[in-house]
């Protein structure tokens, strides 16, 4: 019987070199070729360099022979198991696999299978590729990422501090700033007025720099906290108007609000939206030289939802189509002609887009160079 079976073996060899002997020469992977009992019929040269064995070395062996012991009990039930349900199996798919080379070396491997029907029986083709570079390159970039993760971590966490730190000192120079600017302690002649005016108005730019950080590490973080209610939009856009008309005035801009009769409201956080409209706002009066801002809001239909729409329109330089992709990104300010006259970090937009994300909605911009801009924000109704 073993005199037979070593004969059935030869004969499976015969036959497998005559049919893919040349072929598989020719084929950039490692090839085998092996039998219903796991013998090896057939083994191009790439996988003798692969596991390290000389030409005609590989035929006759075993499969688990080029597997490391602890997998080779398991491999033998699932390669009967496959004679019973071939099909044919794509690179890299299936469980996590290891070869074994000759000097007892592992090292891992993805593997296809392919079955091949004969006059003798099932062959079953197996192609192998080491895959122990990409490993070696995944597991860098997994410690790579780790180490950013950590380094973004220590960067949230020190910008949450050191912004707590800093909001202290400024909340009281802009305090002290207004009890002189009140002439609490006495009276202050015109230079001084215009000094500590400079001073309140530089401290509350940087207090508001540093509160837009707070909230860009919170989050990122995942930290921030929303308190959502019913908000009347129209009510907290007329409280907007009220605070941004003298800055209007003052900029010799008119500032227009146009809302439907019937009260509009939309669940989300108080604090969250006045942010978002405040930076809306603010960069339309900033960025218009002359004309108008004007304010509307509307109920529109988008992807199949009502949504509130509040659209802030200005009349100031516009901003070109190559542009405004990069601007909800953060500390980004375009560049363009006379914009770079106002100052700016570029917080204001990107957090504003981060917070809408969180009420879930969005802010598009439509802008051309010379017209004007529209920023609307878009908030669901249900």
């Amino acid at each position: 019987m073993a005199t037979e079976g070593v004969m059935l073996i030869h004969d499976e060899m015969a036959y497998a070199e005559a049919r893919f002997g040349g072929l598989l020469e020719f084929v950039p992977d490692a090839i085998v070729l092996a039998d219903g009992g796991g013998h090896i019929v057939l083994a191009n040269s790439q996988a003798g360099a692969l596991f390290g064995y000389a030409a005609g070395e590989l035929p006759g062996m075993q499969l688990e022979q080029l597997m490391p012991a602890r997998f080779r009990a398991g491999h033998v039930a699932q390669r009967s198991g496959y004679q019973h349900h071939p099909q044919l199996r794509p690179m890299g798919a299936g469980r996590e696999l290891y070869g074994l080379r000759k000097d007892g070396v592992e090292f891992p491997v993805e593997i296809s299978l392919n079955p091949v029907q004969t006059d003798d029986g099932l062959l079953v083709m197996s192609a192998i590729r080491d895959i122990s570079e990409r490993r070696r390159f995944e597991q860098a970039l997994q410690e790579k990422n780790a180490e950013l993760a950590n380094a973004n971590l220590a960067k949230d966490r020190f910008l949450a501090a050191m912004s707590h730190e800093l909001r202290t000192p400024l909340n009281s120079i802009i305090g002290f700033t207004g009890t002189m600017l009140m002439k609490l302690p006495g009276p202050i002649n015109r230079e001084q007025d215009r000094q500590l005016r400079t001073i309140q108005s530089s401290a509350r730019h940087l207090l508001s720099l540093i509160n837009d950080l707070l909230d860009l590490t919170k989050i990122a973080s995942g930290k921030v906290e929303l308190n959502l209610e019913p908000i009347d939009c129209r009510a907290l856009l007329d409280e907007m108007m009220l605070l941004f008309r003298p800055q209007a005035r003052q900029r010799s801009l008119g500032l227009s609000f146009r809302a439907p009769p019937a009260p509009l409201s939309v669940h989300s956080d108080r604090r969250a939206l006045q942010q978002i409209l405040m930076n809306l706002l603010n960069n339309a009066l900033k960025f218009t030289e002359s004309g108008e801002v004007s304010v509307t809001l509307e109920v529109q239909q988008q992807d199949g939802a009502r949504c509130a729409v509040i659209s802030v329109r200005d009349t100031g330089v516009g901003i070109a189509p190559e542009d405004q992709a990069q601007l909800f990104q953060a500390f980004t300010q375009i560049d363009q002609g006379s914009t770079r006259q106002f100052e700016g970090t570029g917080l204001g937009l990107h957090l504003s887009q981060k917070l809408a994300e969180l009420l879930k909605g969005n802010i598009t911009c439509d802008s051309r160079p010379g017209t004007g801009s529209t920023f609307a924000l878009s908030l669901p109704l249900e």
